[in-house]
């Protein structure tokens, strides 16, 4: 899944950003709230945390201006200040969660676990089709309950496209959500990890068509 991670302390935005892009999310930082607001106007994004106290423009601002344009993207607000009154103005903004500093960083990815699952209408870490299980908690797939072995990005196109059974995904959605802003990527990319992923998972029947011209599609049926 595609993330902006908006925060200002260099030490603690590389943590986050190495310990997301290890569950297999691409993360995109923003240094201070103008280029936030930025990113979020112009990308896609499954989800945003926003730290308060951005420079530029505070984190708040950011969260205001995003629900201004409508967008219902997740977002996990940062933040110092503890009182209840500042998580109660970060909530009834339209933060979805509210996350205070000093944290651990297992909470950070569980919190983002659980708001990208609410988003898709999940109550389980679990995502079943067939005899395909992804456990996205612990990062794991299994076919027929034996564990299938993928790399992080296969990972992650498997997760996308079974949180989009029967709507089409297409390359650039693939592209968006499997790489940042400083990866850099082969013209092909896409398809190899395509073409793996189905290999790999061939055994559990999953069917991922390419309906040429759109994308790439999961059928209904399990």
């Amino acid at each position: 899944m595609r993330i902006l991670l908006a925060e200002d302390d260099g030490m603690l935005a590389d943590a986050v950003m190495r310990a997301l892009s290890q569950s297999a999310h691409a993360v995109d930082v923003a240094r201070d709230g103008g280029q936030a607001d930025r990113a979020l106007s112009s990308n896609d994004y499954d989800l945003a945390i926003l730290d308060v106290g951005l420079p530029v423009c505070d984190g708040l601002e950011v969260l205001r201006r995003l629900r201004g344009r409508r967008s219902n993207v997740p977002v996990l607000v940062l933040s110092v200040r503890d009182s209840i009154e500042d998580r109660v103005a970060g909530l009834d903004l339209g933060a979805d969660d509210y996350l205070t500093k000093p944290f651990h960083l297992f909470e950070l990815e569980a919190r983002v676990r659980a708001l990208i699952r609410r988003a898709n209408s999940r109550t389980s870490s679990d995502i079943v089709h067939g005899r395909l299980r992804i456990d996205t908690a612990g990062r794991r797939v299994y076919c027929d309950e034996q564990p299938v072995e993928l790399t992080s990005r296969e990972f992650a196109i498997a997760e996308l496209m079974l949180t989009r059974v029967g709507r089409v995904v297409t390359k650039q959605q693939i592209t968006d959500h499997l790489y940042g802003w400083d990866d850099t990527l082969s013209s092909n990319a896409v398809e190899v990890l395509m073409h793996r992923l189905r290999k790999k998972l061939e055994a559990s029947g999953l069917n991922i068509r390419t309906i040429r011209g759109m994308g790439y599609l999961v059928d209904n049926a399990g």
